[in-house]
């Protein structure tokens, strides 16, 4: 069984929810009654309940019921691709119930091992994914493969349908975080590609391409200021929001340097004591490394920036506000916001 709920277009997508404890609250007592529509069969009646009440948390959230993987059901309630929102479904299942034999809960769709014995109804036409087709390219030196979907019924859909199915597609065949990890650019085809391969065969390649960022690594970029300063750069490699779901403070450790060349970026004295900071910044992080991530930092015009995200019911803004108070080269400062699409780093993004 698979249920959609549906996003509300004039719903803001980073408007927030607080309804999740209630959520749980109301499942306790509508839980009976919701087992027996599952037990029957009650697709239409289970909407009217599970609708109103995943809303109430958040009217851009979706959800559905799915085969769970231990239990006999999975009810998801997802993000589905938008960042914004991506917190919050974590943060919904962190809240959820011990899993039963009955139900599990995910905050994001899962792989389903069966993904290739499965057709839908897709705009009155079959869609099975045993016919899906797809064309997989990996551009040189990004942590991603971009998939051109073809099949038979595309032709006859509408792009935006043919684009939903697409994704549902590989929702089920990867998984809906790893397709945000590891998918680029989706293009429902109409014709088939010339190099495609069929759709079993995305797992496979996914996971190769994977298995060369197994270690944590970073890239020295370099670029311009909007005013066409020189900017360096230093950033996780692979970044992704989707690795630090509940991660959505953003905070921007700014430090003014003294010692600086021609280009405004930072040398001498003023070099050893950010790597000095930085050292203590990584040192404390990484005993906060469950709530805690440095994601980049920039240099430029005289101040090098640090970004960092947490989850905020840790102590990482503390932290940072304790060390800046070392810092003797001007008048350091530490800005702390919500950023759950993580859009202060989007140049890093990968």
């Amino acid at each position: 069984m698979r249920l959609f709920g549906r996003k509300d277009e004039e719903q803001e997508a980073g408007e927030p929810g607080d309804g999740i404890a209630e959520f749980w609250t109301w499942w306790q007592e509508a839980r009976p009654g919701l087992d027996s529509m599952v037990a029957s069969g009650e697709a239409e009646g289970l909407e009217e309940r599970l609708a109103p009440a995943v809303a109430a948390i958040h009217p851009g959230l979706v959800w559905e019921v799915a085969p769970g993987r231990n239990a006999a059901h999975a009810l998801v309630v997802t993000a589905a691709g938008d960042a914004e929102l991506r917190s919050l479904a974590h943060r919904w299942a962190k809240a959820a119930p011990p899993a039963d034999l009955l139900w599990e809960f995910h905050p994001s769709r899962q792989a389903n091992a069966q993904a290739l014995e499965l057709t839908l109804d897709v705009g009155g036409y079959e869609f099975a994914l045993d016919k899906l087709m797809l064309g997989l390219r990996v551009p040189r030196g990004q942590p991603r493969v971009d998939v051109s979907a073809y099949h038979p019924i595309f032709g006859e859909l509408d792009e935006e349908t043919r684009l939903e199915a697409a994704l549902l597609a590989l929702d089920w065949l990867l998984g809906e975080d790893d397709v945000a990890r590891w998918v680029g650019e989706i293009t429902p085809a109409t014709f088939q590609p010339i190099d495609s391969v069929a759709a079993a065969h995305l797992p496979a390649v996914v996971a190769d391409l994977a298995s060369g960022y197994t270690e944590e690594e970073w890239v020295l970029l370099e670029g311009q200021t909007a005013g066409g300063a020189p900017l360096v750069a230093t950033a996780r490699h692979p970044l992704r929001s989707v690795d630090y779901p509940l991660f959505d403070q953003h905070i921007a450790i700014t430090l003014p340097y003294a010692h600086r060349d021609e280009n405004g970026l930072p040398v001498g004295d003023s070099l050893t004591a950010l790597r000095d900071f930085e050292e203590r910044l990584a040192a404390r992080l990484l005993k906060l490394r469950d709530d805690a991530v440095l994601a980049a930092h920039l240099s430029a015009e005289g101040h090098r920036i640090i970004h960092v995200y947490a989850d905020p019911t840790g102590d990482a803004a503390i932290h940072a506000k304790e060390l800046i108070v070392s810092w003797e080269e001007g008048e350091p400062r530490v800005d702390v916001a919500t950023d759950p699409a993580w859009t202060a780093v989007l140049p890093f993004l990968t």
